[in-house]
């Protein structure tokens, strides 16, 4: 015991520099965990956790049963793997041509540039797109008329809804997500590329077989924790970008909870769906780190 206090009082400013992030993961993610107890309940708000009557699964009976349940889970499952199919990528490749630029400046400017849109908020994005695809004055569909073709209804057309939300996803995202590869790549070590040089391979053999081999294992956690994350897509840019024409591409697990349990007042309802999403998840984690693992990798944990 005396071990333990000594380290503590050794490493006192490292436990404050952590206690902010610890306060916040325990007063917002661990301490709500207690609510899901109401997924099982006939939750009044009058009564309290303690004094609601007990249904047991009747909420998630109700919810299976549902004829919506089929339709939000193709639409979920569907701008998931979307994301992750043609989104994971992009900041992995993004990293590899920004390692390979030697202009110090350069490359910070085009750092600089690809990491702003992160910062915006889906509200401004949403708003650009509007901007720029809107059928009647958007700047792509008049480009689209002055050079011969007809104008394309981007954003009320179901073909088109899936396909949008990745994009903005790529434009979005992709530089926030090139910083944890960067860094991968800058802990691979130089001697590795000038013995390739010496042996005779080019700039695509080396990053084939020295720098996609070094940060593999970054690349493996990253997709597990994007696994687990498959049910959940994002409420406020699908929110936004929904309207009534698309409406049975783009009502998710999100909109769904939004709908039935703040504007509809199904408090236990709604808890019983998002914790239907949580094991979903959790399940997908699990699974991808003991496939992840059977395959040689180090997985989550």
């Amino acid at each position: 015991m005396d071990t333990v206090w000594k380290g503590l009082a050794r490493d006192k400013v490292l436990y404050l520099l952590m206690l902010p992030g610890l306060l916040f993961f325990l007063i917002f993610k661990y301490v709500p965990m207690w609510g899901v107890i109401i997924s099982f309940q006939d939750y009044s708000p009058y009564l309290g956790m303690l004094g609601s009557p007990w249904v047991g699964f009747d909420h998630f009976t109700r919810f299976f049963a549902n004829p919506d349940f089929w339709l939000l889970f193709r639409n979920t499952m569907m701008i998931s793997l979307l994301s992750l199919v043609f989104f994971f990528p992009v900041p992995i490749v993004m990293s590899l041509l920004l390692s390979e630029v030697k202009h110090r400046v350069f490359k910070r400017v085009v750092q600089s540039i690809v990491y702003l849109p992160h910062f915006l908020s889906w509200v401004v994005v949403v708003g650009i797109t509007f901007l720029l695809f809107s059928q009647s004055s958007g700047i792509v569909n008049l480009v689209l008329e002055f050079i011969g073709f007809s104008r394309v209804d981007f954003l009320s057309n179901p073909n088109w809804f899936w396909g949008m939300l990745t994009a903005q996803n790529i434009w979005k995202e992709t530089g926030w997500g090139t910083i944890i590869f960067l860094a991968a790549i800058a802990g691979v070590d130089p001697q590795l590329y000038e013995a390739a040089k010496i042996d005779g391979a080019n700039r695509l053999r080396q990053t084939w077989h020295i720098t996609l081999p070094a940060i593999r294992s970054v690349i493996i956690i990253l997709l597990i924790l994007r696994i687990g994350q498959i049910m959940d897509v994002g409420f406020e840019q699908v929110f936004l970008m929904m309207n009534g024409a698309v409406s049975e591409v783009s009502d998710v697990f999100e909109t769904y909870v939004y709908r039935v349990g703040i504007q509809g007042g199904q408090l236990s309802y709604s808890t019983a769906v998002g914790l239907f999403k949580s094991f979903i998840g959790l399940v997908l984690v699990i699974g991808a780190n003991r496939l992840a693992k059977r395959f040689g990798e180090e997985g989550v944990y």
